[in-house]
């Protein structure tokens, strides 16, 4: 008989940047671009035993009818020099930023990961995103050069060139003259830092897409995803563990770890009540009619919030919103709300309020811990990279009071038994290939 391996959760923390999730006006949401706020959430990441502390970025403030969109971060440091601050004041929580490969070189992003995981020793994560916007790309060089079309590939292209540059020194400490010839890259060097305590960052890719997966499959440690329920969970997960094989990969070797929020209550219908609160603050009139202008394409301004939505098809080449990428079939999703609407007899805003609440874990810590581990063992994810509604103290209830009772379950460490952010993952080191 075989006895199956007993999963542990892996938990990680994300400290939102452009989003829909902060509560702005909470009295207990502070700054989101002082060093104490990183510092704050770090600090209660690693107290919590989580694999890593998580930053996104956005490499152009977003524009929503020519004007700065009300929901951007102004402001916001850079992600790896933040990290590498926060690296001498955490020792074993993992350090994860975001950073485009669509306007950036592999020789001087290996640089700096490599920089970041040697000051850390070895708890450096690079989060790779891709971009086709020529708006963002404005702000670079080349501008908006890359057809949608290529930007996996050479997301592809750029991590391996990347992991050559790593290799280009051996184990022993000895350097070697690197050369990559390829379509997006021909570059020739020697790559000035010696090989970091893991070897490679950790890498994570998020997104939900059919070639985001097979990305992900091929190249990706973590896959930093989204799903609304324990099937669309199961059904995610086996469909990205099944691509692993062509690969030559394991089902160990990429763990799948969703963005959830997480509210707590002493009861269950406390915490619902919460839950419901948090969404209103979340949504407020004036975020119902932008969130709507980003589905319809158009100027919604005179619309009642508290009113019906429109009754007119999306414009589906609209440029309303700049430096953000629309929500996919934008005409099937406004179909999809007014379905919801007409069933559910509701408003602009409790429409955007139900259709865009993220997958939460709502209830009291004895619930939620046991839905977690629930989710894990039945294989819809590995863990889990949570998403906080306030900056920087939203995560410290969830680590003072549903940590223990993982814990308790032996769902959860307690203690971290690496130093790496590999370790804490459960993943392999790379093989050196000079």
């Amino acid at each position: 008989m075989t006895v199956r391996r007993r999963k542990e959760i892996h938990l990680a923390a994300h400290f939102p940047g452009v989003n829909n999730t902060t509560v702005w006006a909470d009295p207990g949401s502070k700054s989101q671009i002082e060093f104490s706020s990183f510092e704050h959430l770090a600090r209660t990441a690693e107290r919590g035993l989580f694999d890593f502390f998580f930053l996104a970025e956005g490499l152009r403030l977003r524009e929503h009818k020519g004007r700065i969109h009300d929901l951007d971060v102004v402001g916001r440091p850079e992600s790896i020099t933040m990290l590498n601050a926060l690296a001498a004041v955490t020792e074993r929580l993992g350090l994860a930023a975001t950073v485009n490969a669509t306007f950036n070189e592999p020789y001087e992003i290996a640089r700096r990961f490599a920089t970041l995981d040697h000051l850390s020793g070895g708890r450096a994560a690079w989060n790779v995103v891709t971009s086709s916007d020529a708006f963002t790309g404005e702000n670079f060089r080349r501008g908006g050069f890359l057809d949608r079309a290529e930007r996996y590939t050479r997301a592809a292209e750029f991590i391996g060139t990347a992991r050559e540059l790593w290799d280009s020194w051996t184990p022993e400490g000895v350097p070697r003259p690197f050369a990559h010839r390829g379509a997006h890259f021909d570059i020739a060097g020697e790559f000035t830092l010696p090989r970091s305590p893991q070897g490679y960052p950790v890498v994570i890719q998020a997104g939900d897409s059919d070639e985001g997966r097979e990305f992900a499959a091929s190249t990706a440690d973590v896959i930093f995803t989204r799903q609304s329920s324990l099937e669309a969970g199961r059904a995610f997960y086996a469909d990205v563990k099944r691509r692993l094989e062509k690969y030559g990969r394991t089902s160990d070797d990429l763990k799948i770890m969703p963005g959830v929020s997480v509210v707590l209550g002493d009861t269950a219908a406390e915490a619902q009540e919460k839950a419901a609160e948090i969404r209103r603050q979340q949504v407020s009139p004036q975020n119902a009619i932008l969130a709507l202008e980003q589905i319809w394409g158009v100027d919604l301004s005179s619309y009642d919030p508290d009113g019906p939505l429109p009754e007119t098809d999306p414009v589906t080449d609209s440029s309303i919103t700049q430096g953000r990428t629309r929500r996919g079939d934008t005409v099937a999703i406004a179909e999809k709300w007014r379905a919801l609407s007409k069933e559910k007899g509701l408003s602009i805003r409790e429409t955007v309020i139900e259709a865009g609440a993220r997958q939460s874990f709502i209830g009291t810590p004895e619930s939620v811990a046991a839905e977690l581990h629930s989710f894990v063992r039945q294989d819809a994810a590995d863990g889990f990279i949570l998403v906080p509604h306030l900056t920087p103290g939203g995560l410290d209830e969830f680590v003072d009071r549903v940590v223990p009772l993982l814990q308790e379950r032996g769902a959860f460490r307690t203690e971290y038994e690496g130093t790496t952010l590999r370790s804490h993952l459960g993943l392999s080191d790379p093989v050196w290939k000079g």
